[in-house]
């Protein structure tokens, strides 16, 4: 398997789905750098235990609790974060035509003959394990030409021998 085949695989899913990531991104965005920035309460919850200390309320503990956990935790967010950010392109570029993943499957991809049922395309790869994968109206599955109109149900679909589920419909060719 090759490893910028799976790197291409990964991008592919964003690009396919940029309708759907664009409105899961949007709103998550927000939530997940405001849990990454939590720091400030626990900053808070410091001092209150440090004044609660000097007034004899609560007694001292040798270490505070939670500050690792909590610094981890903000990292993951953080992590997460940036990661919806980067989908959330992947998917304004997709929505807008820009061929983010698809010219490299088109050209690395394993060609075989489809079918293309409204927005289902379903194909058989050349170990014989058949797919059925959505090409949404939004974001098609097809290049070079994006816009082309396909007559009928049989097309020529490329895909990357390694991840079936990353594919194209070519329209430059009809089917074999």
């Amino acid at each position: 398997m090759n490893p910028l085949d799976t790197v291409f695989w990964l991008l592919n899913f964003p690009a396919a789905h940029g309708y759907a990531m664009v409105f899961i991104a949007g709103f998550s965005i927000l939530g997940l750098f405001a849990m990454s920035t939590a720091g400030g309460v626990v900053r808070r919850t410091a001092s209150l235990r440090s004044v609660r200390e000097r007034e004899g309320l609560a007694v001292a503990e040798a270490r505070p609790r939670g500050e690792v956990g909590g610094r981890i935790l903000r990292i993951v967010f953080r992590v997460l974060a940036f990661l919806m950010l980067a989908n959330l392109v992947i998917g304004i570029l997709s929505l807008t035509g820009v061929p983010l993943t698809r010219a490299y499957i088109y050209e690395n991809g394993v060609p075989t003959t489809g079918t293309k049922d409204g927005d289902w395309v379903t194909f058989t790869t050349s170990s014989g394990v058949e797919y059925t994968i959505e090409s949404n109206f939004f974001t098609p599955a097809v290049y070079p030409d994006r816009d082309a109109y396909l007559s009928g149900e049989q097309v020529v679909v490329r895909y990357l021998p390694g991840h079936p589920q990353a594919f194209v419909i070519d329209s430059t060719q009809g089917p074999r």
